[in-house]
C-alpha cells in the first residue's frame, strides 16, 4: 500500500466512523476501488490502526466528559456518572457475544463482498430516514435502551451497516434526546475498539512489516484528523435533524456498490 492510498483510506475511516454511512463498508469499497493487494493480515493491521485513530479522536473530542465521568466514578457512589459507565458496559454485551462466537464468520464478510455492502448501506439509509423524523426530547438513555442500542451495535458489525447510524437511530427512535444519543453512541464504541485491538495484538495473528511503517503512520494521522472533524460535525447534525441527507447518500452509494458488484462478476 502506498502513501496516497493510506491517506485516502485514512480519511475515509476518519469521516465515516462518525458520519452515519458505515466506515467498514466504505473501507471495503475503497480497498476494492484502489485495488488493495495487501495480504489479509496486513490489511487487518491497517484497519486496526485506523480504528485506533478514530477511537483516539473520540477521546479527544469528549475529553471533558470522560474526565468528569472518571471523577464521578471515583466517588464510589451510585451517581449519574457510575450509571453512565454501567450503561456503556451493558450496551457492550451483545457486540462482545457476537465477536466471541461469530468472529470468523464476520471476518469472512470483510473480503471485498461489495454486493453485501451495497445492500447493507440501503438498510442504513432506511434507519436514518425514520430517525430523522423522530421528535426531539430530553430523555436520558435507560439501561433497557442501552441494551437495545447495544444490539444495534452488534448488527452494525456487518460491513455496510453504519455503527453510528444504527446506534444513534435506535436511540432516537426509542425517544432519547438526540444530543445524548450521539454522545452515548460515540463513547460506547471506544471500549470495544480498544478491547478488540488488545485481543488482536495478544493473539499474535497480526503481521507487521517495517516497510509499512510510513503508510500506517500516515493513515493513522489522516484518520485521526478526519475523525476530530467528523465527530464534532456529527453531533451538530444530529441535533439539527439532518440525517436524511446521509440517508440519500447511503442509497446512492449502496446502489453504486450493487451495480459495481454486478458489473464485475
Amino acid at each position: 500500500m502506498d502513501i496516497i492510498d493510506a491517506i485516502i483510506l485514512g480519511i475515509i475511516q476518519g469521516l465515516t466512523e462518525f458520519l452515519p454511512v458505515s466506515s467498514s463498508g466504505h473501507l471495503e469499497l475503497g480497498k476494492a476501488i484502489l485495488g488493495d493487494q495487501s495480504v489479509p493480515e496486513e490489511s487487518l493491521l491497517f484497519t486496526i490502526v485506523l480504528h485506533f485513530a478514530t477511537a483516539l479522536s473520540t477521546i479527544v473530542v469528549f475529553r471533558k466528559d470522560i474526565v468528569s465521568i472518571v471523577k464521578g466514578v471515583l466517588k464510589f457512589e451510585w451517581n449519574d456518572d457510575l450509571q453512565f459507565i454501567s450503561k456503556i458496559a451493558f450496551s457492550m454485551c451483545p457486540a462482545v457475544m457476537v465477536g466471541i462466537f461469530f468472529e470468523k464468520q464476520l471476518e469472512s464478510l470483510f473480503s471485498g463482498n461489495i454486493m453485501l455492502v451495497g445492500c447493507m448501506l440501503i438498510i442504513t439509509a432506511i434507519l436514518l430516514f425514520f430517525a430523522d423524523k423522530a421528535k426531539d426530547t430530553d430523555k436520558k438513555v435507560s439501561f433497557t435502551n442501552a441494551f437495545i442500542i447495544g444490539v444495534s451495535q452488534a448488527i452494525a458489525m456487518l460491513p455496510g451497516i453504519s455503527r453510528s447510524g444504527a446506534t444513534i437511530s435506535t436511540s432516537v427512535l426509542l425517544g432519547n434526546d438526540k444530543t445524548k444519543a450521539a454522545r452515548f453512541s460515540f463513547l460506547m464504541v471506544v471500549p470495544l475498539i480498544l478491547g478488540k485491538i488488545a485481543k488482536d495484538i495478544l493473539s499474535g495473528e497480526l503481521t507487521y512489516n517495517s516497510e509499512n511503517f510510513i503508510p500506517l503512520s500516515i493513515g493513522f494521522i489522516a484518520a485521526f484528523i478526519a475523525g476530530l472533524f467528523a465527530c464534532t460535525w456529527m453531533i451538530a447534525l444530529v441535533k439539527k435533524s439532518r440525517l436524511s441527507y446521509f440517508a440519500i447518500y447511503c442509497i446512492i452509494i449502496g446502489l453504486v456498490a450493487i451495480i459495481y458488484s454486478l458489473v464485475n462478476v
